[in-house]
């Protein structure tokens, strides 16, 4: 099992920027491939990024590509997602997830999942 837990949404001006953190605790965290997602109002909760387990390699989703970047400090077991130039359109519910394996490919599942962090946009 992972525990997961995000922090650090919030409410910023279109242009700015956040960062989010996920601490985890419970199974190796270094182990372990990790990934954001995101759940708009009235939407499926999508894809962000990806990060493998030493963080060597990483995946965007194309709407972050250039603007957000997804770390990991497994000294720390803590995986963070910088958000710079923040639109409107990335307001969302933001969630932290685990994979039991230390790669991720695309459509890679992830068992484990945190209670999420809301961040707010304004135009």
């Amino acid at each position: 099992q992972v525990q997961l837990a995000e922090s650090g949404g919030g409410l910023v001006q279109a242009g700015g920027s956040l960062r989010l953190t996920c601490a985890a605790s419970g199974r190796t965290f270094s182990s372990c491939a990790m990934g954001w997602f995101r759940q708009a109002p009235g939407k499926e909760r999508e894809f962000v990024a990806a990060i493998d387990w030493n963080g060597g390699v990483t995946y965007y989703a194309d709407s972050a590509k250039g603007r957000f970047t997804i770390s990991r400090d497994n000294a720390k077991n803590t995986v963070y997602l910088q958000m710079n130039s923040l639109k409107p359109e990335d307001t969302a519910v933001y969630y932290c997830a685990a994979r039991n394996l230390p790669s991720y490919r695309t459509g890679s599942q992830f068992p484990y999942w945190g209670q999420g962090t809301r961040v707010t946009v304004s135009s």
